[in-house]
């Protein structure tokens, strides 16, 4: 009778903890599609670029995806007590559970190398920006991220002197995701639009005397910003890997459980 009632609650438990999943990803599948087909909404609201905000869609919609899967296998597996199902539940946690070990050892002990491919990277958005007239995706999302964390280049704001055009105007104008309003006297004025405030800073501006900017390099600001979430980021990948590791424990249990007659599949009918 016991074992009876364990089966029982760890097969609706189960159940109930992977519908909640499925809601869960059916509400990131719609979020994300929401902002793929309502950017430009998004975009004046929150002051982000059409690009960050495609990246940040087709995130939403493919982790929704993947866990409408996750929660679909577990809900079904359980409930009608199909072992095929609870198999590949198991399999996708464990593929899951491998993927972000192995990301956080690559991350780890590739660190350097990363550091100098971010590098390298935005050195090269820096120098090119705007060679062309226009703003690219990259260099708009670069603008975000130089607005969002107060920071101006890689290593300093003098990483701009190496771009083509502010060195082509003799440093006169500067980027205007760098500004800091609080040392700005003078009103924001782009050198290629009308001189009216915008939805966001982009492009370039003109200099009256030094610049305006904020002095300090984004690698010294996210750094900063690691170091004072780490202990966030490490619980939530801690709880991810616990949560995974309860799941695949509870399905593997169910799996055994339920005996060797696992055709279950006439219940449908």
């Amino acid at each position: 009778m016991s074992h009876k009632g364990c089966l029982s609650v760890t097969k609706y438990f189960l159940f109930i903890f992977n519908l909640l999943f499925f809601i869960l990803g059916s509400l990131l599948f719609s979020f994300g599609l929401w902002i793929l087909f309502d950017q430009n909404s998004f975009a004046s609201t929150l002051g982000s670029s059409v690009f960050a905000l495609k990246i940040w869609s087709y995130i939403f919609s493919g982790v929704g995806i993947l866990t409408m899967l996750m929660g679909f296998l577990g809900c079904l597996g359980s409930l009608k007590e199909v072992k095929c199902m609870l198999g590949f539940y198991f399999a996708f946690l464990l593929l899951l559970f491998i993927a972000q070990i192995a990301i956080g050892i690559l991350v780890y002990t590739q660190r350097d190398t990363i550091y100098e491919t971010v590098r390298v990277y935005v050195g090269d958005i820096i120098q090119n920006y705007k060679v062309n007239g226009s703003l690219t995706d990259k260099e708009q999302s670069w603008d975000v991220v130089q607005e969002q964390f107060h920071c101006c280049g890689w290593n300093s704001y003098l990483d701009w002197r190496r771009n083509h055009a502010v060195a082509t105007n003799s440093s006169s104008i500067y980027p205007c995701s760098c500004r800091n309003g609080s040392q700005a006297r003078q009103p924001l004025t782009n050198t290629t639009e009308a001189p009216k405030p915008p939805e966001r800073a982009e492009g370039f501006c003109i200099a009256q005397g030094e610049w305006p900017v904020y002095k300090d390099g984004c690698m010294a600001n996210v750094q900063s910003w690691l170091a004072s979430n780490i202990i966030t980021i490490v619980g939530l990948c801690l709880g991810i890997a616990l949560m995974e590791l309860f799941l695949m424990t509870l399905s593997m249990f169910l799996c055994k459980t339920i005996g060797p007659n696992y055709d279950k599949l006439a219940r449908y009918s």
